[in-house]
């Protein structure tokens, strides 16, 4: 996932082709379940979950209008109505794309893209059966909301409302300009659209509309924070889990759009600095063209500092008549309290960075005569040259001693990059947090079993569970289908994960009750207790405290906010 993943102004006041051709004439019938939402009619299909029960499904549901044309790079505009009969039976096209988790160079994908997915087991608008809003991950450039990663076989058998959804990505979603026609997070506004669709028409499927919890992982971890941030998004959700990622993160922050914006247009071969000129050069371009461009627009520190992700939420120029998702720094927003203070439920895998170990191998040469690239931006921004390298010595040899990484190392680069890019600033914002909200659950994820998908592909041999690896314990996919019917353990861990993340949509709280034998304890900034999610699913408290409280140092030297010294 890290591993670097003309129409007419027409569409403003009248459906899309694409529209009318996929309308169905289908009837009514039984096993063809037929919705009416704002826009129109919807046919669904029945489905079966592993326990044998039926559910409906509703994929390809559009949200927007086609981001095309002079739409592209605009936030998403209303849908209009249809007439007839929509078919809603099948997945439309993913956001245009590279697909990373593949590993593969083939495009995939198209513009036209802003769809959403419903499943349910009732469609009885009196139903009210809490609602889970997924937002996937994929580092703003890769995934989508199909079933084919992100099924719902699992969570659905707690009697939720599962909706999952697309949203532009990289330079379609995240180009910034600093103009009114495209201050940037595109992708981000799509995803509120989304949620305002859901809030709008979920009643009709069962669900309701006033108990929705807004999910997701890494980016779509950090997406949902940004979501507490935005006063676009205010009184859309009413609960957050986040899955592996902040919106505090480094990854997490575009910077520079506009100076990156210039370097894509040269690299495409309009070498100008008029925004509005390349604006309209950009627009005139195939989709395709537009796709697996961040690595053209990196700085020579950018190479080695960091994720490679840069086309991502930024904050916006103010102008007149434009409604901005973001105009204050996260880290400011958080600190004055001007963030949603709603339930959170949060925290990380114990071995994230298995990962990224084959890229970082690649480049310990580089690492080893220049540590300081291990130092965060943030801090980087903050602090003198001579202070920079002092750090990254310290890093290194918190690590490994006093001596260079090697192939060896690989236990200690998993643990340096996951500290790095997850663990730490995942107990900096519960901290920060937790100085205005109560109801915080922290976890940290370590199991393993044959449902570790991205570990076990990675053939990294580190203990413990990769990132994204909890996914394929919350979402039924192909790939795993076989071991979790085949595997009563296997089983047991998904049932036991689900019913944490539903019991937290329903209540609140994610062990209301004595089923699971366990009860997960309240985070609080004096103790921070979180849950161990592995074999024995057990209370504690400070998770991964001695790595917290080196790198916390460095933040605090760097006079960046940072948990309190008295509260370590």
């Amino acid at each position: 996932m890290f591993k670097l993943i003309s129409t007419s102004i027409s569409f403003l006041v009248r459906p899309p082709k694409r529209l009318i051709r996929s309308l169905s004439l289908a009837t009514e019938a039984m096993n063809e379940p037929i919705v009416t939402v704002k826009q129109g009619r919807l046919q669904g299909a029945v489905a079966t979950l592993h326990d044998g029960s039926s559910y409906y499904s509703f994929k390809g549901i559009p949200y927007a209008q086609p981001p095309v044309g002079p739409l592209r790079f605009r936030a998403p505009q209303p849908l209009q109505p249809w007439q007839g009969i929509l078919n809603a039976t099948e997945h439309r096209d993913v956001c245009i794309q590279v697909n990373l988790l593949a590993r593969s160079t083939v495009v995939e994908g198209s513009e036209d893209c802003l769809f959403l997915n419903v499943y349910s087991k009732s469609l009885q608008p009196s139903a009210k059966i809490p609602v889970m809003v997924y937002i996937h991950g994929g580092a703003y450039l890769s995934g989508s909301g199909n079933d084919d990663m992100y099924g719902p076989n699992f969570l659905l058998q707690h009697n939720v409302v599962l909706v999952t959804l697309n949203y532009r990505l990289e330079v379609l979603g995240f180009l910034s300009l600093d103009i009114p026609e495209v201050p940037g997070n595109a992708g981000m506004k799509d995803q509120v659209a989304a949620m305002k669709w859901v809030k709008d028409n979920i009643a009709q499927f069962g669900g309701d509309p006033d108990n929705i919890t807004l999910f997701g992982e890494s980016a779509g971890a950090s997406s949902v924070i940004y979501h507490m941030l935005s006063p676009m998004s205010k009184g859309l959700f009413h609960k957050a889990i986040t899955q592996s990622g902040t919106s505090i993160n480094d990854w997490a922050q575009g910077i520079n759009g506009k100076e990156r914006a210039f370097k894509i247009g040269k690299h495409l071969g309009k070498d100008t600095e008029d925004p509005k000129e390349l604006l309209e050069f950009l627009r005139g371009l195939p989709a395709s063209k537009l796709i697996k461009l961040t690595n053209v627009t990196l700085t020579p520190d950018e190479k080695y500092r960091g994720l490679p992700i840069h086309f991502a939420p930024v904050r916006e120029k103010k102008f007149e008549n434009v409604e901005a998702f973001l105009s204050e720094e996260p880290l400011d927003l958080i600190l004055s309290n001007k963030i949603c203070s709603i339930p959170l439920l949060l925290g990380y895998n114990s071995a994230e960075s298995i990962i990224m170990v084959q890229d970082r191998l690649k480049k310990l040469a580089i690492f080893n005569k220049t540590p300081s690239y291990d130092v965060p931006r943030e801090i980087v921004d903050k602090i003198s040259q001579g202070k920079l390298i002092e750090m990254g010595e310290r890093i290194k040899k918190f690590y490994v001693g006093n001596r260079d990484y090697s192939s060896e190392d690989l236990k200690e680069i998993v643990q340096l990059l996951s500290d790095l890019h997850f663990v730490y600033n995942t107990h900096r914002f519960a901290y920060l947090y937790s100085m205005h909200n109560s109801s915080i659950y922290m976890y940290r994820f370590s199991i393993e079993s044959d449902l570790n998908i991205i570990k076990n592909m990675s053939g990294v041999d580190v203990k413990g569970a990769s990132h994204a690896d909890e996914l394929f314990y919350i979402f039924s996919t192909n790939m795993t289908k076989e071991d979790y019917e085949s595997q009563e353990k296997i089983r047991d861990y998904a049932w036991r994960v689900t019913k944490m993340w539903t019991d937290f949509a329903k209540t609140s709280n994610p062990t209301p009750d004595n089923a699971l034998g366990v009860k997960w304890p309240k985070y609080t900034f004096a103790n921070k207790e979180y849950l161990k999610i592995d074999d024995k699913f057990t209370e504690s408290k400070f998770a991964d405290r001695e790595s917290v409280e080196f790198w916390n140092k460095l933040y605090c030297e760097a006079g960046l906010p940072c948990i309190s010294k008295s509260n370590l």
